[in-house]
């Protein structure tokens, strides 16, 4: 074979590759193959683990325009890297995350449950959740069924309790309200898709407007793959990735913001103007939508839970503002409202309990509770129990 020399006076044989680059390139195969055994060693031992499902969305559009997840559905939640928080629920026939067989034709009165997480409460067992304590103390009265999930708000609400009353003939329901719920229905703070959501029209006054959501494909292996739902609902990965990028090439990092109710503190007039405008339009809408009078209507409105939040200085943040303007709003228009924080404060006095979890905001056990107890003494419950008797009629 014929050779060339070199200058080093090293000998190269034309139609082979230098050693190093062999080298190289069996270096590189190996590093490949090890990460792939280490992926999948690692998606081998996560199945066996209490990864977070997730829910599966459906499509939303203008055929379909109630959200909801994949019905008959077993699923895990779990949060942070080390699965706490575990807890087992189910999606229904209907697509909520309820135990119960949510039926059409059925002749006990119907209370309906709204909400967002709160009363979605993938973290808190059944039979623990406000809507699950309220159907065990109602059992042969009333029938409650729940609809909520993350991220929706009031105007949101607003679809889901219309959907109930036409769908499953809701005699009565509660809208749970907590502090987001106001910004978060304008769209200017909220483009979640498969919500509605509050946005200006030609005439300038604000309307409902339907951001529509279509799965991708690639929201597929998101679900197969307990790695991926492991780095994605578990460690957040996409708001690690999205600081991380916003570090090196965005804008520098702001100060954390501060937190009360579960929103942020601030109380610029963008931001309350433009929730003011969503809750007005809101309850303007609500007669049409829902299709029941204001007594068919009860409202829980989430508050700051301890007294010492209150005396330190929760007074004045934008969710002090918005739950009073809120509350003032709805029982002029002749809607029940139950404030939230005297029965979690009264409750907090005598056995000086927390209402959520250490490293979550949402109601625990003893949260739902509290709002269950709330709920059975109000004015709609005793109404709707009264009328459920009354249509049986005298006992034999």
């Amino acid at each position: 074979m014929k050779q060339r020399k070199f200058p080093s006076g090293k000998a190269v044989v034309h139609g082979r590759e230098p050693p190093r680059f062999r080298q190289f390139l069996f270096a590189l195969i190996a590093v490949a193959l090890t990460v792939i055994a280490c992926l999948g060693l690692a998606e081998i031992v996560l199945r066996f683990l209490p990864v977070q499902s997730g829910l599966r969305t459906q499509p939303v559009n203008a055929e379909n325009p109630v959200f909801h997840f994949t019905p008959e559905r077993d699923v895990t939640f779990s949060r942070g890297w080390n699965f706490d928080l575990v807890n087992r629920r189910r999606v229904n026939n209907a697509g909520w995350v309820n135990d119960q067989h949510y039926r059409q034709q059925d002749e006990t009165p119907l209370l309906a449950v709204i909400g967002d997480s709160y009363i979605e409460a993938l973290m808190v067992p059944y039979d623990k959740t406000l809507y699950g304590r309220l159907a065990r103390s109602l059992a042969g009265r009333l029938r409650v069924y729940s609809f909520g999930a993350s991220g929706a708000a009031l105007s949101q609400y607003l679809i889901w309790a219309g959907h109930a009353v036409r769908e499953y003939g809701a005699n009565g329901v509660v809208i749970n309200v907590v502090g987001n719920d106001f910004d978060e229905s304008h769209i200017s703070y909220n483009k979640g898709p498969g919500l509605w959501v509050y946005a200006p029209g030609s005439d300038g006054n604000l309307h409902l407007r339907l951001i529509e959501y279509r799965p991708a494909w690639l929201g597929s292996i998101v679900y197969d793959s307990s790695l991926v739902r492991y780095l994605f609902f578990n460690l957040q990965f996409g708001s690690t990735w999205r600081q991380i990028r916003s570090f090196f090439f965005g804008s520098p990092a702001l100060a954390a913001p501060r937190y009360a109710g579960n929103t942020a503190v601030d109380a610029d007039p963008g931001r309350v103007g433009a929730s003011l405008a969503a809750m007005d339009a809101m309850f303007r809408d609500l007669p049409a939508i829902i299709g029941l009078p204001p007594d068919r209507v009860l409202f829980t409105l989430d508050g700051f839970r301890y007294p010492d939040a209150v005396a330190g200085g929760m007074t004045g943040t934008y969710f002090d503002l918005m739950r009073r303007a809120f509350r003032s709003k709805a029982e002029s228009l002749g809607y029940e409202v139950i404030d939230l924080d005297p029965h979690f404060f009264k409750h907090y006095a005598v056995y000086a309990q927390k209402f959520e979890y250490p490293r979550d905001g949402h109601w625990n056990e003893i949260g739902h509770a509290v709002v269950c107890k709330a709920v059975l003494a109000s004015k709609l419950i005793v109404r709707l129990a009264r009328t459920a008797s009354q249509a049986e009629g005298p006992k034999k």
